[in-house]
């Protein structure tokens, strides 16, 4: 079903469906805890609102507030759950100023997990302390899953572990 290894604190995950990413994001859920934050790369069709599906369903939002793409929204606030999650996209985001408009400083920190799609755009302003993960395109349905950890840190370093040891993994 899916390979994971490690290097260099580099986690590899294989997804073969859009159900195994939600699955490995449900893996994510179970273990966050107030103020993470997770940074997603990837290209259009990669699975990133999927993985964000998964992390909501792992903290406990309902159906009813099914995670959808920010792509035309910028922002989505999930409640409901063990922990709210706050959902950013930059895609259609073109300056800095409006991701300040938005409120992202007042998220970052503020007792919930933030999700931020298209963290590239905007390196500059992502926290140094957070976990990457990048999703790549295989074919049509796989996806290479590719988590780190950018800046030495207890906290991710042990959701990292955790991620590792999941069953769902």
């Amino acid at each position: 079903m899916r390979k994971s290894s490690v290097e260099t604190k580099k986690l590899i995950i294989i997804s073969k469906s859009p159900k195994d990413t939600r699955s490995i994001g449900r893996s994510l859920g179970d273990i966050l805890r107030a103020n993470d934050i997770l940074c997603l790369y990837g290209d259009l069709g990669s699975g990133k609102t999927c993985l964000t599906q998964g992390i909501a369903h792992g903290l406990g939002i309902l159906e009813e507030e099914y995670v959808r793409s920010s792509t035309f929204v910028l922002f989505n606030e999930y409640r409901g759950g063990r922990i709210p999650l706050y959902h950013f996209d930059f895609f259609r985001i073109d300056k800095l100023d409006e991701i300040i408009d938005i409120g992202f400083e007042e998220y970052i920190n503020n007792n919930g997990i933030t999700v931020i799609e298209w963290a590239d755009k905007f390196p500059g302003i992502l926290p140094e302390k957070r976990l990457d993960i990048e999703l790549l395109i295989d074919n049509l349905n796989t996806r290479k899953i590719l988590i780190s950890i950018p800046h030495p840190d207890k906290r991710y370093n042990n959701i990292f572990m955790s991620l590792k040891k999941s069953p769902r993994i």
